[in-house]
């Protein structure tokens, strides 16, 4: 009788022992993978530009902030003094003139000093536009009296200028400084206006990138978007979806230039202060003030990181919207 056995689990089919894999579903039909993947290299991309972006509309908020604050110090430096100019004339005596007007400015309501500038000093005030090393003695150089207004009591410039006009007519006038103040006022008004410009195009260019990526990553995922449409989804629901990614690449990359641009202006302060002892860093701060932007400017910094990041969440919705009609 012939020994019968049954087939066992080794000796089965190779077919049916190795059955082939089944292929992977793209990253974006996974289980749980988000609709728009912020991992991406285009996301990547999108949030350096975002972050390149900001930090340049943050450092032009910036130098127009420090244009602005150096301009309202030249004002406020320039408005408590006014000058009292007394010119040579034929047959006069100009040291009793400039004596006569330094007393009549002295007794002036709300003026709290005066000071005569030397003939050497009048004449040195003039190296910037003649050059130095020229003999000014022949020249009828203007005297000068710099005079401080006193910052309790309100002076009357005009009852000074007719008094000086009386006792030295032809030869004393009075200088407020009006065109000064007004030239300064128009020089900041114009910075912050070229900021604020800069700000906006820099935003504008933002929002450009946005819909670039936004339309790409619209057209990577059309399939999924007809899934989900099929399924009963809305446009809102989509867009709301591609909102909030976008809006996080926003956020980050807003952060990060915002983050760069507040360590730029602190250093670029670290710097001022390092070089104010030199005769330098005197110049460049009479020029340009203390590179301090102030509480300010760091708020209008975070604040343009803040925008960047709406902005790009607005956009990104429009977009989106714009698309699937």
């Amino acid at each position: 009788m012939s020994d019968v056995r049954a087939p066992s689990r080794s000796d089965a089919s190779p077919a049916r022992a190795a059955s082939p894999p089944e292929p992977a579903l793209p990253a974006n039909l996974r289980r749980n993978a988000p609709l728009v993947p912020t991992d991406s290299a285009a996301s990547r991309a999108l949030a350096a530009v975002i972050a390149i972006l900001t930090f340049l509309a943050a450092l032009c908020a910036g130098a127009a902030e420090i244009a602005v604050s150096s301009a309202g110090q030249w004002q406020s430096s320039v408005a408590q003094e006014v000058t009292v100019q007394v010119r040579p004339s034929a047959g006069r005596d100009i040291e009793a003139d400039v004596r006569q007007a330094e007393s009549l400015a002295r007794a002036a309501p709300g003026i709290a000093g005066a000071r005569i500038f030397t003939k050497a000093e009048s004449e040195r005030l003039l190296e910037p536009w003649l050059g130095s090393g020229l003999d000014l003695s022949d020249l009828p150089v203007p005297r000068l009296i710099a005079l401080t207004l006193a910052s309790d009591r309100a002076a009357d410039l005009a009852a000074l200028r007719t008094a000086l006009t009386a006792a030295l007519p032809g030869v004393a006038s009075l200088d407020d400084h009006a065109l000064w103040l007004q030239r300064l006022s128009t020089m900041a008004n114009t910075f912050a206006g070229i900021g604020i410009g800069i700000v906006l195009l820099v935003l504008f260019a933002t929002g450009l990138a946005v819909v670039f990526a936004t339309r790409g990553a619209m057209a990577g995922n059309r399939e999924v978007v007809e899934v989900l449409h099929f399924v009963g989804a809305d446009d809102d629901y989509i867009a709301k979806a591609f909102q909030s990614r976008f809006f996080r690449l926003g956020l980050r990359g807003g952060a990060l230039g915002a983050g760069a641009a507040l360590l730029t202006c602190a250093l670029a302060g670290l710097l001022a202060r390092m070089w104010r002892s030199g005769p330098a860093g005197e110049e460049i701060e009479a020029l340009f003030g203390t590179f301090q932007i102030g509480w300010q400017g760091y708020a209008v910094i975070v604040f343009i990181g803040v925008v960047a990041s709406l902005v790009t969440a607005a956009v990104s919705r429009f977009t989106v919207r714009r698309f699937l009609r």
